[in-house]
């Protein structure tokens, strides 16, 4: 029993040896495998894929590990190797694929036959492995898409892009893939030169331009309305505003017309207050006053009664006057409008005398014209009367004259007349009035005065009567003698008047007639003239000519006689203290004294305004010295040989060339007697052509 015990100890002992050493070297040989991860065994025979994990016997296995996790691979075209859409315009895009090992064991056994674990577990190796197939499949999808659409669809363009490129991938799986950027590709670095970067910068400038006219749109649209905004809070805050103002100002005047209204109700009940007051003051001063008016009255009507007088008295005595002037004015009148008619009257037959006349000349005229020969004659003629039509018009005017001023004389008389008469009739009309004015005055002073008594104011009455009637006969007088004188210087007028106009008529007449004659014989010669045949014409031209020649020349004569007798006169004057001798006879005498007088004025004015003359020939002018003496003194020192040869200049210059004489005193003398010489205008002449000098040490001609 006890062996049998023994027996099956031992054998539990062996067996749980060996369960512990089994144990042992399972736990040693079993491999685990992490998530992510794939084991390959491979085997004698097969090939085993656990992603648990596994027993691997030394020797007769091989484990190989394999990352069968996610991997990104990225993508990035930028710059010139952009990728281009399907306007041509390129864009800088950045992607990233996410692919992974798929976790199946044909996939896992694929990929390690393919590129083995280690390089399917590397991801440098996966992108260099799978990035010309995902940069084939990307510009492959971006060529068929415009840049805008490929902007706004990532999604589509996402999609499009897994669906080229396929999920299968040999044992690889694309789960997803993402962009990361994505924008245009700045137009600095496209290529002008690449037809598909021109066609792209074409685009861009098209779009832009339409993007930045939009823009511009929308910034000036936002601009406007920003503004218009403004204007309308503005417009509001203005509003308000004014409402505020208004209310404030409503208010205001509101409580001013409260305060007014309040105001005046006390003004109004204190003005009442002082209304009742004076009420009653003025009652009592309207009584008075009545009274005081009442007294006014009665003295107002009393002193119009006197002015009312006094007034009927002076538009009495105004009318009389009146009708006195006008008496007079009518007069006057009727008197000019008489003198006028004659005037007129003579006018009319002076022009009458004018037109025939006229008439004449128009008929010489034509005859002239018919005989040109007779021009000169005609044209004398025509001068002729010239002249006695401006000695008529002379003649008219001046009788004009005479009858302005005998009517003007008239007219000067009569106001003159009727002046002194005015004065006589105010001069009586004063006296009249100072004499009831004085009589006013006295019956004033009398009614004052009744009381001191009754006596001394006739006494005065009878003073006043008598000064009136002495005013009155004084005025009577003087008005009948200025009547008198009036009316005599009047008639005088009148008289003279009447004389002026007869002499003015009959100088008329007689002038008409002159002139009437004048024109008949005209007729008469122009008609003689045109029945002359040529023989008889151009010896009647011949004895006009000398005629008029002869009237030329005793004209001539008369003006050098006049000229003649202003010469004599002249001369007259001018030597009627002189003492002179001159020798000559007829223009050559008068000439040459003329001459002298003007060159000695000349000379005179010369010295006169010249301070250089005074200073050479001071000595000379104010008698200190003589230039007679001085010149004979320096004469002397030559021979009379050489000085009959020498101009007055060369032997000034001579001498002052002489020894003895080249300094000091002498030579100065000699130097001033040069310039005084030349002043004089003898430098250039012979010394034997010298002229004597006068008294006053002038040279006579």
């Amino acid at each position: 029993m006890e062996a049998i015990s023994l027996g099956l100890g031992l054998l539990i002992a062996v067996v749980l040896l060996i369960a512990i050493a089994l144990l042992l070297i399972v736990t040693r040989l079993f491999r685990k495998v992490e998530q992510g991860k794939a084991l390959i065994i491979s085997k004698t025979k097969k090939v085993d894929v656990t992603f648990t994990g596994a027993v691997v016997l030394p020797v007769l296995h091989k484990a190989e590990s394999m990352d069968i996790s996610v991997k990104t691979i990225e993508i990035r075209r930028t710059g010139r190797e952009g990728l281009i859409c399907q306007d041509n315009i390129r864009a800088d895009i950045h992607i990233t694929f996410f692919v992974r090992v798929n976790k199946t064991v044909e996939d896992v056994i694929k990929v390690a036959q393919a590129i083995g674990t280690e390089r399917a577990s590397d991801k440098v190796a996966i992108q260099e492995f799978f990035a010309a197939k995902f940069s084939e499949a990307l510009k492959t999808v971006g060529k068929q898409l415009d840049f805008v659409d490929l902007y706004t669809k990532r999604e589509e363009f996402r999609d499009r892009i897994i669906r080229v490129i396929g999920t299968d991938l040999n044992g690889y799986h694309l789960d997803d893939a993402a962009i990361d950027f994505l924008e245009q590709t700045p137009m600095v670095q496209l290529d002008g030169a690449n037809i598909l970067d021109a066609q792209g910068i074409r685009k861009i400038t098209e779009l832009t331009a339409i993007e930045h006219v939009r823009t511009n749109e929308f910034q000036r649209t936002e601009q406007k309305e920003i503004t218009r905004q403004d204007v309308d809070a503005r417009e509001t805050i203005l509003e308000l505003e004014r409402r505020q103002a208004e209310a404030e100002i409503k208010q205001r005047r509101e409580v001013e017309t409260l305060r007014a209204r309040e105001e005046a109700a006390t003004a109004r009940v204190q003005e009442e207050e002082r209304l009742g007051a004076q009420a009653a003051f003025i009652r009592t001063e309207e009584q008075l006053g009545i009274q005081r008016e009442n007294q006014a009255r009665e003295i107002a009507v009393a002193q119009k009664n006197r002015e009312r007088v006094i007034a009927v008295e002076n538009e009495r005595i105004e009318k009389d006057r009146l009708i006195e002037v006008i008496g007079r004015e009518r007069q006057t009148e009727l008197n000019r409008i008489a003198a006028t008619k004659e005037v007129e009257a003579e006018r009319r037959e002076v022009a009458d005398v004018i037109r025939e006349r006229i008439a004449v000349d128009r008929t010489v005229a034509e005859q002239e014209e018919s005989i040109k020969t007779l021009r000169s004659v005609e044209e004398s003629e025509r001068t002729r009367k010239s002249v006695i039509i401006a000695a008529e018009a002379e003649a008219q005017e001046q009788l004009v004259k005479d009858i302005k001023a005998a009517e003007a004389a008239e007219a000067a008389a009569t106001h003159r007349a009727a002046e002194q008469l005015t004065l006589a009739e105010a001069r009586l009309k004063t006296a009249d009035l100072d004499a009831r004015a004085k009589l006013r005055l006295a019956e004033g002073v009398r009614a004052e005065s009744a009381a001191p008594g009754l006596a001394d104011v006739q006494v005065r009455d009878a003073a006043a009567e008598v000064i009136e009637k002495t005013g009155l006969a004084e005025a009577e007088a003087t008005s009948a003698r200025l009547r008198a004188e009036a009316e005599g210087s009047r008639l005088k007028a009148l008289a003279a008047a009447e004389g002026t106009r007869a002499q003015a008529t009959a100088d008329a007449a007689m002038i008409g007639e002159k002139l009437k004659a004048e024109a008949a014989g005209l007729t008469d010669k122009a008609a003689a003239m045109a029945a002359l045949d040529d023989a008889s014409r151009g010896h009647e031209e011949y004895r006009l000519r000398l005629a008029a020649e002869k009237e030329i020349r005793l004209a001539g004569l008369d003006v050098q006689r006049q000229v003649a007798e202003a010469q004599a006169t002249v001369l007259a004057t001018g030597l009627e203290n002189a003492d002179i001798d001159i020798v000559g006879g007829e223009s050559v005498f008068f000439d040459r004294l003329v001459s002298s007088i003007s060159m000695g004025k000349s000379l005179d004015g010369f010295v006169e305004n010249s301070d250089t003359a005074k200073a050479l020939g001071g000595a000379w002018l104010n008698g200190t010295s003589s230039f007679t003496e001085d010149l004979t003194r320096v004469l002397g020192s030559v021979t009379s040989g050489d000085v009959q040869n020498l101009t007055v200049s060369a032997l000034l210059m001579r001498m002052m060339a002489a020894p003895g004489v080249g300094a000091g005193a002498d030579a100065d003398r000699v130097r001033e007697l040069l310039d005084h010489a030349r002043s004089l205008g003898l430098a250039d002449l012979p010394v034997g052509a010298v002229p004597p000098p006068s008294r006053n040490g002038t040279p006579v001609p």
